[in-house]
């Protein structure tokens, strides 16, 4: 067995990418996906409608204005994809927040319809969802195969330790 090979069967492969180093365990309280949870919100429920009760946020409001309203939307949920990227998410995962975001922008382009629409799917708020079960379910999957010693918490465990 040559040096470089006992090196990677302890440590991992030596070329590994940024999204792909299990430096970047992140957890339920993670800042970084508070931060991506709050700009979905902002994006897709920060208002409500007082009679209604009905929930929407700058991504429909700036719906409203043709053209010009989904292509400024898009720039918030394309920021949110990259940090998906940067905090490890696997592509299928960043392909289907693609989809998301292109459904979005595609039906939200369509007068009225494309406005009801986008109160209704928030694609905001579903890609933050499919990114915190990503992270959580890929952590400990990253953690065992780069020989990390953590483990996750069964949830017999909960939260003691």
């Amino acid at each position: 067995m040559t040096a470089r090979a006992r090196s990677e069967a302890v440590s991992g492969p030596q070329n590994q990418t940024a999204s792909e180093s299990v430096a970047e365990i992140v957890s339920e309280d993670d800042p970084r996906l508070a931060e991506l949870e709050r700009l979905a919100s902002l994006m897709d429920s920060r208002f409500r409608v007082p009679v209604l009760g009905i929930r929407l946020g700058w991504d429909s409001l700036l719906g409203l204005i043709p053209g010009i309203g989904d292509a400024a939307a898009l720039a918030p949920a394309a920021w949110l994809i990259w940090r998906g990227h940067r905090m490890g998410a696997r592509r299928r995962t960043l392909a289907r927040m693609a989809v998301n975001t292109g459904i979005d922008t595609v039906v939200g382009g369509i007068p009225i319809i494309g406005d009801l629409f986008d109160i209704a799917f928030k694609s905001n708020r579903r890609n933050v969802d499919l990114l915190r079960r990503e992270l959580r379910n890929s952590t400990s999957v990253r953690a065992a195969s780069a020989g990390n010693r953590w483990q996750p918490r069964t949830p017999a465990e909960g939260r003691a330790r």
